[in-house]
């Protein structure tokens, strides 16, 4: 005997007009978007980002390698910003910033 609910209905592209739908319907629809992004990143190689502001003015973010590289790279129009060389010389300041705060934990 099939159940009573509806299941997977066709939503019409409008804006949802109940405050608190609105919020559920972003927050499954972010985790999707980050999902096919990070997808994209895997199987591709692609760089990728999305940023998105929530309905309730919170951003989110998803980036690979990182938001903040893939921005750069974008303003700058340079295509070379995240070579190889660029990646490592990235990582090991990252490492060098780890070491250092370690360092100053310790002092404190």
């Amino acid at each position: 005997m099939p159940g009573n609910t509806r299941g997977r209905q066709k939503m019409k592209m409008e804006k949802i007009s109940n405050e608190s739908s609105r919020q559920v319907a972003f927050s499954k629809r972010r985790t999707g978007l980050f999902k096919k992004a990070s997808e994209l990143s895997t199987l591709c190689g692609a760089e990728t980002t999305v940023i998105a502001f929530s309905p309730g003015q919170k951003v989110f973010s998803f980036g690979h390698p990182s938001v903040e590289m893939v921005v750069d790279r974008y303003i700058s129009g340079n295509p070379l910003t995240a070579s190889g060389s660029a990646r490592l010389i990235e990582a090991h300041c990252g490492v060098r910033i780890n070491q250092l705060n370690l360092q100053l934990n310790q002092v404190s």
